[in-house]
């Protein structure tokens, strides 16, 4: 009974506060605290979502198809690079703070030269989703084989179990969490780096269209593509846990 009022708590108490929000949002509009011109009311945001909304999906599917292609290619050079950190010292030694530095670019600021470089196409926005969402999960892998129990890698050597063995039996398992932990956090990342990547030239896409509605003035239609944008981050956010739940056998037992 109380884990059932747990889980209709962690529903209904987000719920609430939303909706508070929205009604709190529509009533300054409405008596013009704040000018219509500046920021439109929720109604006019669903009215301009409603109106756009083939639009909306057309663009929408640029930029998912753009996000999942970087997002898969970040993730295998964020797997490959926390491999070979844990595996051999001094690459990782070399590699630690190259990986740090280059999150200290601003994606904003890599994305005019990667425009400059390969051109308007797919190719630079794949890139720039890939380097904004391959750290998270580097960082995430790379201190999961880290923190394996050192005694059990020991107990496994002492078995004659190869370095590949132990990988896949110890390393792996134990940084099955942490790496969904980084995949979650790089599947937000996947979707904001393709709109930046967007802003800056194109032919489809969310930031495209959000770019010309600017132009217009049309900032109802702005913020109707903000949400579905973060619609987008969720819906990839969620496709993440259904995997961890797939693919970590444990974690569904914890939670029977």
């Amino acid at each position: 009974m109380s884990s059932m009022l747990h889980d209709a708590k962690r529903i209904w108490v987000p719920t609430v506060t939303m909706g508070i929000l929205l009604v709190t949002w529509e009533f300054v509009v409405r008596v013009g605290l704040i000018p219509n011109f500046l920021l439109p009311s929720p109604t006019q945001v669903v009215s301009a979502f409603i109106e756009d909304f083939p639009l909306l999906v057309g663009h929408a599917a640029a930029t998912l198809g753009e996000a999942a292609l970087g997002l898969v290619l970040g993730v295998l050079i964020g797997f490959v690079v926390a491999v070979l950190m844990d595996r051999f010292e001094p690459v990782g030694l070399a590699l630690n703070p190259l990986v740090t530095i280059s999150q200290t670019v601003p994606p904003v600021a890599i994305a005019p030269l990667l425009v400059l470089w390969f051109g308007y196409g797919i190719l630079p926005k794949v890139l720039l989703v890939a380097l904004t969402t391959f750290f998270p999960v580097t960082v995430s892998l790379f201190g999961g084989f880290q923190s394996v129990d050192r005694d059990l890698v020991d107990l496994m050597r002492t078995m004659r179990a190869t370095e590949v063995q132990i990988f896949w039996h110890v390393k792996l398992p134990a940084a099955a969490e942490e790496f969904f932990s980084g995949l979650r956090i790089s599947a937000t990342y996947a979707i904001v780096g393709a709109v930046i990547a967007e802003w800056l030239g194109g032919f489809s896409g969310l930031g495209v269209y959000m770019t010309r509605v600017r132009k217009s003035f049309g900032y109802d239609r702005m913020f109707a593509c903000i949400a579905l944008i973060s619609a987008c981050s969720l819906g990839l956010m969620r496709l993440v846990d259904l995997a961890e739940y797939m693919c970590l056998p444990w974690r569904r037992a914890e939670r029977k």
